[in-house]
């Protein structure tokens, strides 16, 4: 509501957009009619609502296209990259946590938390532009911007999604492996860590026995809440890329006061969001036994 509201009452609308800053007043209102803006907002937005319960997320107002098969054809390319990126990002964070862990305050528990923390710093979209201006131009190792397409080529189309991939992943994997090192050394701590050490275990094995299972349930958490940031975080990268996702046309649909396809695209977003909390929910009782008998 508050989305639909606050792109309603900003200055331009779609006719605008379309009919251009000479078009005469009288057929701006006309197209208004037309394309049903010159509306009340509680009545558009009721009319929307109305078309989601059905299926039908309605019809774009700049390029008259149905929504729905313009969102599922972006997703093709939004979706493969933020759980690449998400899996990229656990690739890297759950050994170097572990290993920080593991090795904690020595030289190697040292040198992951100043790596972490310069990877925090980092904003996406500068680490986005810096591989650009690298790996693609000055050394012209990998490609940095469009996107072929998965019916032309699924080997090219990954080649292009690597950049972004590593871009999108490298603020959330510093992010998740403090959260891992955090995680570990709190389960190192417990006692039960403390008995499998007095049995003959070292502390080695001890860890990869007995607490990593354990450190894995707020890891999960993390998780769950990156795999959302991720995918707020491909609104940039995708722009930064020229990358035919949702994000660049959720921005795209903002420039052009495209009202029904900023709330929609919205509305997948959002929806995404919650079932991966769903799931993070989920997978709690299979890690967690001690969950299922509450």
């Amino acid at each position: 509501m508050l989305v639909f509201w606050v792109l309603a009452v900003l200055p331009g609308d779609p006719a605008t957009r379309i009919l251009g800053t000479q078009a005469t007043p009288e057929n701006v209102t006309r197209l208004r009619h037309d394309l049903g803006i010159d509306r009340s907002i509680p009545v558009q937005y009721m009319d929307w609502v109305g078309g989601v319960v059905t299926g039908d997320l309605g019809t774009s107002y700049i390029t008259q296209e149905e929504i729905r098969p313009l969102i599922t054809d972006r997703m093709k390319v939004t979706v493969p990259l933020a759980l690449t990126g998400m899996l990229l990002a656990t690739a890297v964070a759950i050994p170097a946590g572990v290993y920080a862990a593991s090795h904690h305050r020595r030289q190697g528990d040292t040198a992951v938390s100043i790596l972490s923390q310069l990877g925090i710093s980092i904003p996406a979209f500068w680490a986005g532009l810096l591989l650009t201006t690298y790996v693609a131009v000055k050394w012209d190792l990998l490609p940095a911007n469009g996107f072929p397409g998965w019916g032309k080529s699924v080997s090219d189309s990954l080649v292009h999604l690597i950049l972004p991939t590593i871009s999108l992943a490298l603020v959330q994997g510093a992010i998740l492996t403090r959260y891992v090192r955090s995680a570990v050394l709190q389960v190192m701590r417990e006692d039960y860590i403390r008995t499998a050490r007095a049995k003959g275990l070292t502390r080695q094995a001890a860890l990869w026995r007995h607490g990593l299972r354990n450190a894995a349930i707020p890891v999960i958490t993390i998780l769950g809440l990156q795999l959302a940031a991720l995918l707020a975080g491909t609104v940039v990268i995708e722009n930064v890329f020229v990358l035919p996702g949702l994000g660049r046309m959720l921005v795209q649909a903002i420039e052009r006061r495209d009202l029904l396809l900023v709330q929609s695209t919205t509305l997948v977003i959002t929806a995404a969001i919650l079932t991966v909390n769903l799931l993070v929910d989920l997978v709690y009782n299979i890690i967690d036994p001690r969950l299922r008998a509450r």
